[in-house]
Order: structure tokens, then C-alpha cells, then sequence
């Protein structure tokens, strides 16, 4: 990723270059270490700027949580600071590219983008864990009226389908590299045909990292229509009965079951498995009730929140540990005299919100964008507001 190495700066033209830069907002200060974050405003996008401090060499790269997708805004953030501090690079990788970058697509979608979003197709489809991608781009292909949501949490994976979906000439998919327990929440109720949840990790020793759990399958049949179905398919034992149980135990359910069922397209992994004789189980659970409308009607603001003398210390240098969800304050920084940026991670223990703070006097916000709206973000997001609260 991006990065400049140049020779060491001294604070003061540091102090300078923050003072009079047009894209530079902040400067902020760890309470330990000698590496800052600089805040940048550039070409519509607001991110952070790492700057390591090292003896022999500084170093200018991107901040993982805040980097925008565009991978040469960052680069030109870089050649305007190294420009405007008369840096003498040792060594770079800012050249501009006139390729995309890897997940520049509008057939990405970002998971914030279904916080308020209309679908173009006469029908909905969601595929979780799409792996290699060749269902997902079968059913696209057979059924072109049908929008097919994609979730991949695997990024090279997400990449590889992009790029089918460009040589293949698609119109029809959606690819979100995101949490599929997550993702759920987003969609409107009954909104879609059909679930395919086809291989999941069978997760044996973790069994709370499943896919299939209680809140998975109840958030399935809201969007769902009536007549729509989860289709789980799987060659784990442990995993077929643990998901019939799952299944079973809500209070209606229609469920159905087949053993061995050959489709249409399979996947490297299950012609593999059925080399080896292995069973592949295949379950339906049908929607079969209109579900109530759900409204994103989450409040991410803070009020009556900022800065007090001595916050940065009162903070729990440990987790947080809540039922369904947790808070951790990973470092804090100083900005000016009376201000703090704080890196934060939360939410959902298997697929956590990472952040930044930004608390002032009088003013406490996320920087440079709020959580995805989602119940358990929320929560985390009442449990941070009482760390910040001006009593």
C-alpha cells in the first residue's frame, strides 16, 4: 500500500506543515510512542496519515480503518505533504495508476450503501460465503431478471468475482465483502427469494462463529417472502444436525431435506468431497408469514459529550465484555490541549467495528464515519457514550 520514506523531521516544521497545509485538519499524538496520525481532507475524502518515527527514517503511510477505496487520493495526499514539506525521499510507492484499484466496481457495494437503497430487479437472491463464485455467477447468467447479492468476507475471492462479472458482461450482481450475520440487518423485510448459505465453515470448535445460529435464521425469514427459502448445503454432519436443531426450534417451521442431490454447477470442493463418497446435505426452510416492516432508525451521535481533564486516562485499558457485544479503547491520542482521538474497536465479537473518536470540548464524534447501522452497534455505540459523557 501507499507509503513515502524520507529523512527525519523535526517537530517544529512537522508543527508548521499542520498549521498552514490545506489538507492536513489535525494532528494527533499517542500518550505512548513517538508515531502520529495526521488528519487529511482531500478531494472529497477524510482519512488518516500514519507517521512512523524512526532514527534512521520517517515514514508517511495510509491508516488501515480510515483509508478511502481509492488508492490514488492517498497517493496524491502523499505527493502534496511530501511536496509541501520539501521532504528528501529515501524511498516510495506513489506512483499513480490509471487501473482501478482491485475493488473499484460498481458492482461492489459497500455495506453502508443498503442503509438506504432500492433495488433495480424484479427479485432479490442472496449467496453467503460465495468462495470461487461459480453458483453465484450460474444463477446470475440463468435467471438475468433476479439481482444476486454476493457476501465474501475473503477478499481475494470478492476480487477474483469482480472480475468474472466484467468478462462475463453481468449486470445482475452484487458483490459486499462483508459479514453475512451482519448483513441481514440492512435488507428490508421480505425482500428477497431466496438465501444460499452453500458450504459454510463447520466451525466445530468455535460453534459460535457459525453462520447458521438462532438470530441468522430469524433475520433469514424476515427478509424472506412468503414462499421464499433458506437453502442451507453442507457435507458436516456435526453441521447438518446442529443446523435441523437450529431450525426446529423456532415455533413454526416448514423444513425441508434432501441427501446427495446433484445441481446444476458444483463447486471445486464438493466434486472433491463426492470423489471421496462423502454425503452433501441439502435444507430448505421456507418462509411462510408476511414479517412486519424493519426500520434502520439507529441515533450514532453523542450527547452532552467531550473532553474533561484527565479522560485519557479513565478509559478501560481492557475490553469491555457486554452480552452479544463488546467495546475496546485499542489507544488514545492527544489532539491540542483539550482534545483526544481514540482508535476503538467494537460490536460483534466475530466481525467487530473498528473506529476512530474524535472528542473535542464541547464535541464527540466518529471520525471519519459512523458505524454501520446495525442493533449491536448500537448498543456498543450507548456503552462508549457513558465513557464520554461530560458529568
Amino acid at each position: 500500500m501507499p507509503h513515502i520514506k524520507f529523512e527525519p523531521i523535526e517537530d517544529d516544521l512537522l508543527d508548521e506543515i499542520v498549521q498552514r497545509s490545506p489538507i492536513v485538519t489535525f494532528r494527533a499524538d499517542p500518550l505512548e510512542g513517538e508515531d502520529c496520525l495526521l488528519g487529511i481532507e482531500y478531494e472529497g475524502e477524510t482519512f488518516l496519515l500514519q507517521l512512523k518515527r524512526e532514527k534512521s527514517a520517517d515514514m508517511l503511510k495510509y491508516d488501515k480503518v480510515t483509508r478511502p477505496l481509492n488508492v490514488n487520493v492517498i497517493k496524491k495526499a502523499l505527493a502534496s505533504l511530501a511536496e509541501s514539506l520539501n521532504l528528501k525521499i529515501i524511498s516510495s510507492n506513489i506512483a499513480l495508476s490509471s487501473h482501478k484499484p482491485p475493488l473499484a466496481s460498481e458492482y461492489l457495494k459497500k455495506i453502508k450503501d443498503f442503509e438506504s437503497i432500492e433495488f433495480p430487479f424484479e427479485s432479490v437472491a442472496v449467496e453467503v460465503g460465495f468462495g470461487s463464485g461459480r453458483h453465484l455467477l450460474y444463477q446470475a447468467k440463468e435467471n438475468p431478471q433476479r439481482l444476486y447479492i454476493g457476501l465474501e468476507i475473503h477478499t481475494p475471492s470478492a476480487q477474483q468475482v469482480l472480475k468474472q462479472i466484467e468478462l462475463q458482461g453481468l449486470k445482475n450482481i452484487w458483490v459486499v465483502n462483508y459479514d453475512a450475520r451482519l448483513f441481514l440487518e440492512m435488507l428490508p423485510s421480505n425482500s428477497c427469494e431466496q438465501i444460499f448459505v452453500h458450504f459454510p465453515v463447520p466451525w466445530d470448535k468455535k460453534p459460535h462463529r457459525r453462520v447458521i445460529n438462532p438470530d441468522f435464521t430469524e433475520e433469514s425469514m424476515r427478509v424472506l417472502v412468503p414462499g421464499g427459502q433458506l437453502e442451507l448445503r453442507t457435507d458436516s454432519d456435526k453441521y447438518f444436525w446442529y443446523s435441523l436443531e437450529t431450525f426446529f426450534a423456532r415455533p413454526k417451521a416448514e423444513v425441508k431435506i434432501e441427501k446427495n442431490k446433484d445441481l446444476a454447477v458444483t463447486s471445486k470442493y464438493e466434486a472433491r468431497w463426492k470423489r471421496q463418497e462423502k454425503d452433501i446435505y441439502e435444507v430448505h426452510v421456507v418462509s411462510r408469514e408476511l414479517s412486519d416492516a424493519k426500520l434502520l432508525e439507529f441515533d450514532f451521535s453523542f450527547s452532552e459529550c467531550g473532553y474533561r481533564p484527565g479522560l485519557e486516562t479513565q478509559l478501560p485499558a481492557e475490553a469491555v465484555i457486554e452480552e452479544g457485544y463488546f467495546v475496546h479503547f485499542e489507544r488514545v491520542y492527544r489532539v491540542g490541549e483539550e482534545g483526544l482521538l481514540v482508535k476503538c474497536a467494537f460490536g460483534s465479537f466475530d466481525r467487530p467495528e473498528h473506529k476512530y473518536l474524535k472528542i473535542e470540548k464541547e464535541m464527540c464524534c466518529y471520525y471519519a464515519s459512523t458505524p454501520v447501522k446495525t442493533k449491536v452497534n448500537q448498543q456498543a455505540h450507548q456503552k462508549i457514550a457513558e465513557y464520554f459523557h461530560v458529568k
